[in-house]
């Protein structure tokens, strides 16, 4: 509030008498009229950390998902302002509030098919991030509203506002020929998001995995249908690359701070290859239950994956999803990754623990990870 009043410019004006029933008295009382300068961006201040202010207010879109708490976080945590556009109820961000210091999350409430809406989670902005995503589509949103339109939208906000830098979030295997869906509805947003703003950032990260992710706990739910895993050509023709979600965050913070990374495309990905057989393997070995894959050939996949998209609820698994994890991830030796952002990727053999423990029987819960023999990196 100091800050503020240091930098507005008070005038003094006088009051004149309207009509004769004006009391002498208040004909020549003076009062002070106060003009705001509207600072953007806003100057950095303080010694960094939560209670200083890093001069990034950043519009996060998809805050309440599984990457965006995680984004959020590292934003708050070196004093920036945050304005959080949601759809959902007030008491399902409330675990966002406390990400940053007193006053520096705001909420809004969004409709992603109201550009006007878009335009007003993003006027006050120097940094946008689109995070929106969805691992299945639904009556009101499918994937080219997700994907597509709703990231074009974004971008032209952006644009027609003056924001800074656009993040835009994408997928590794992105591609307009992919057998799945949903990454070629990714690959079309990122070729709109670059036309709307050409400046945009795009995050191509693999198979994310963390506490809450839909990677690893996918694998390690299976075994409630049967001692067996169903694996297309028994996983021994995908190889996998994934990334520790912390890692994606502080890489999408990193190309904020980052003068030079306008207009690049990031790989995101882990520091090893493996064999998904492999991987899944390593996973059952680490809630020390018994792992037996078998191969399921893909119409049968589909058909039981058709079965559980009918819930009206957050489907466990779909015929897309089961395309998109036997998919073997590209290789992009050109593209910067991780370590030009100075980030150092996280193996998954420090992490899978955080993620699998509450997998495990009561006996085995507190056992040492070293047990588990970790899987074999592969070069191909």
């Amino acid at each position: 509030m100091a800050a503020v009043l240091g930098r507005a410019v008070w005038a003094r004006a006088r009051v004149l008498p309207m009509s004769g029933s004006v009391s002498p008295g208040l004909a020549s009382v003076s009062i002070l009229i106060q003009k705001r300068k509207i600072h953007h961006p806003p100057i950095p201040r303080g010694k960094g950390g939560r209670s200083s202010f890093s001069g990034i207010v950043a519009t996060v879109f998809g805050a309440t998902g599984f990457l965006g708490r995680y984004v959020v976080n590292r934003l708050g945590r070196i004093g920036s302002q945050v304005v959080i556009p949601h759809r959902c109820d007030p008491y399902d961000v409330n675990h966002l509030r406390v990400m940053g210091d007193l006053g520096q999350m705001t909420f809004l409430d969004w409709n992603p098919r109201d550009i006007d809406s878009t335009r007003r989670a993003v006027e006050h902005s120097n940094v946008v991030v689109n995070l929106v995503g969805r691992e299945w589509e639904t009556w009101n949103f499918k994937y080219e509203d997700v994907n597509v339109k709703i990231a074009q939208d974004i971008a032209r906000a952006c644009s027609e506002s003056g924001v800074e830098k656009l993040i835009h979030v994408s997928h590794l295997n992105a591609h307009m020929k992919s057998v799945s869906k949903l990454l070629r509805t990714k690959a079309v947003g990122e070729k709109v998001v670059r036309e709307e703003f050409p400046g945009s950032i795009i995050i191509k990260p693999s198979e994310i995995f963390g506490r809450e992710d839909k990677f690893l706990n996918y694998f390690a739910n299976m075994r409630w249908f049967g001692r067996a895993t169903p694996l297309i050509s028994m996983g021994m023709k995908t190889v996998k690359q994934p990334v520790y979600v912390v890692d994606v965050a502080k890489a999408i913070v990193s190309a904020i701070k980052d003068p030079d990374s306008s207009g690049k495309s990031y790989i995101i990905v882990g520091p090893h290859r493996y064999l998904l057989h492999d991987l899944v393997k390593y996973i059952y070995a680490v809630m020390h239950r018994p792992f037996v894959s078998y191969p399921m050939p893909r119409p049968i996949y589909h058909l039981l994956a058709r079965f559980f998209e009918l819930s009206p609820f957050d489907q466990w698994t779909s015929r897309d999803k089961v395309d998109r994890l036997h998919i073997t991830d590209f290789k992009y030796p050109d593209l910067p990754g991780l370590e030009d952002l100075g980030i150092t990727p996280t193996p998954i053999e420090l992490k899978a623990i955080e993620v699998v423990r509450r997998h495990r029987k009561y006996r085995w819960l507190d056992t040492d990870l070293d047990d588990a023999k970790p899987a074999t990196p592969v070069n191909y």
